[in-house]
């Protein structure tokens, strides 16, 4: 049985290494992630694939959350990826609040060390309306709904020191720093700046093709 098993693996030692070679690449250098609900849309929808740089910010250990070397900081405006132990699941919002922010929302409107951002219609619909936020010179779609919701305001809070505050761009329907707290800075498993590919799930899994690729900005 040990010699079939060895003679196995002697035959297929090539296609072993691509797979072991290929298991390395997606844990410690890039990677994709499906997104299945709504809590980032307009800017990802249900069904997309996104691409993840899991160098963006650290070279990891293999297989592991162990930082052998930053490479970088999340800042605000960026799509991180994490795998939140307050949530129990790996999850995917914006980085609004870094180490020293003081953040709170009034009314659906972000503020930022006591600067509130700026909105500007992009869509309207029946039950919400999609917005350009900007903030400290950065910009990026978020969707709000058209009547209040319990969470569309909370007082001002500091982002403490190794820790970051995330909110979904949905602002209405997402489970963020709102519900999980901050983000520890050892969660954070990488950053997303595009789509990869994307599957319609309301039309039988067929590709969206015009989201193939398509930036997350």
């Amino acid at each position: 049985m040990i010699g079939k098993f060895t003679k196995l693996a002697k035959d297929n030692r090539g296609f072993i290494l691509f797979l072991v070679l290929m298991s390395v690449f997606r844990s410690a250098v890039a990677d994709w992630n499906d997104v299945p609900t709504g809590s980032m849309n307009p800017t990802i929808v249900e069904g997309d694939r996104i691409f993840i740089n899991k160098m963006a910010y650290d070279v990891r250990l293999p297989f592991t959350h162990i930082s052998l070397m930053q490479t970088g900081e999340p800042s605000l405006g960026d799509v991180v990826i994490f795998d939140s132990k307050a949530s129990d699941k790996r999850l995917v919002k914006r980085v609004i609040g870094v180490p020293g922010d003081v953040i709170a929302m009034k009314d659906n409107t972000l503020l930022i060390n006591g600067q509130p951002a700026e909105y500007d219609i992009i869509d309207h619909a029946e039950q919400s309306i999609d917005y350009l936020e900007t903030t400290q010179g950065v910009s990026y779609r978020v969707r709000k709904s058209n009547a209040n919701q319990p969470y569309d305001s909370f007082s001002e809070v500091e982002v403490p020191q190794g820790h970051y505050l995330v909110l979904g761009d949905n602002r209405d329907n997402s489970a963020d720093s709102r519900f999980i707290g901050f983000v520890p800075r050892n969660e954070i498993v990488g950053q997303s700046q595009s789509v990869a590919f994307s599957l319609d799930y309301d039309n039988y899994f067929l590709p969206r093709v015009s989201r193939f690729f398509s930036s997350l900005d």
